[in-house]
């Protein structure tokens, strides 16, 4: 039986689709069509405020699509070299909160250390960090599509902590239309 998987695909690096993997044992032939494309928008802004970690809390990744930006960020020469030299040793003074197993290793791969990566969704990350402090003196970059449902933001309030008055958006990635 042929089965027809509409998702965004596994990373290439990570080895094979485990939907695709799991259903092939079952016998089932799987086709994947993926379904969503990403376009990173304003990336020398996102630069920029990498480029000042002092006016930072810290780091929040809700996907893997907020590193991809910040890979792609650091592709030019000049940057990754900036990232090398300094910046990320200086980064790696502050947290760098994830959602997930994925997001914490692609975290891993630019030489950062995740915090939260088991929380499993944004709202009980941000739960996570607001339990981490008794206030919190620097607002936090954050990555996360816009599309994504979840307002950091709203437990951020609850959980007393100023700040953005959203979590979110502060890592330019655009979901389409």
């Amino acid at each position: 039986m042929k089965v027809l998987l509409l998702k965004d695909p596994k990373d290439k690096d990570s080895g094979p689709d485990p939907y695709m993997k799991e259903l092939g044992l079952y016998g089932f032939e799987a086709t994947l069509i993926p379904v969503l494309s990403f376009e990173f928008v304003s990336l020398e802004t996102l630069f920029e405020k990498l480029s000042h970690p002092e006016c930072y809390g810290g780091l929040v990744f809700t996907s893997p699509r907020a590193l991809e930006a910040i890979k792609l960020c650091l592709k030019e020469n000049s940057k990754n070299e900036a990232w090398s030299k300094s910046l990320k040793q200086r980064w790696n003074t502050k947290p760098a909160y994830v959602v997930g197993k994925a997001t914490a290793s692609l975290v891993e791969e630019i030489g950062l250390i995740p915090q939260g990566e088991k929380s499993g969704n944004a709202e009980k990350l941000a739960e996570y960090i607001c339990s981490r402090y008794r206030s919190w003196v620097k607002n936090v970059i954050s990555g996360s599509c816009q599309c994504n449902e979840v307002d950091l933001g709203a437990s951020d309030t609850r959980g007393g902590v100023p700040g953005d008055p959203r979590l979110r958006c502060m890592l330019p990635s655009k979901c389409p239309s």
